[in-house]
């Protein structure tokens, strides 16, 4: 199952997680795209994996963790996600509506493209 959250659920969705242990925000996007904007790691581990290489790089996922996926808007978070869970990966989310939501809820300070 995936859970859909919201960029200021994050927080939450990873308490309820914890005994799991430390939570992956893992960003689908493109290079380019995280050097314009990107999140501050607060109680996560940040992982920057373009979604093109998801699938060559799942042995640097953790499968016993909880994974949190972002992008711009949600529509790659939301495929990689579902990938995932498919793969086996047991606790997955999507960060709905990616890194621009994440301006408006969390950091203003995270431009928007």
């Amino acid at each position: 199952m995936i859970d859909h959250i919201q960029p200021a659920q994050l927080s939450a969705w990873i308490t309820a997680q914890a005994a799991q242990g430390p939570a992956v925000v893992l960003d689908v996007r493109e290079p380019w795209e995280v050097q314009t904007a990107s999140v501050a790691p607060q109680g996560f581990e940040l992982l920057t994996i373009p979604m093109s290489t998801v699938p060559v790089r799942l042995q640097d996922l953790p499968r016993d963790r909880p994974i949190a996926c972002l992008c711009h808007h949600g529509a790659r978070s939301m495929q990689v996600a579902a990938f995932l869970a498919q793969q086996g990966f047991d606790t997955v989310a999507n960060i709905t509506g990616g890194i621009h939501a994440w301006s408006s809820q969390v950091d203003p300070s995270v431009p928007t493209y």
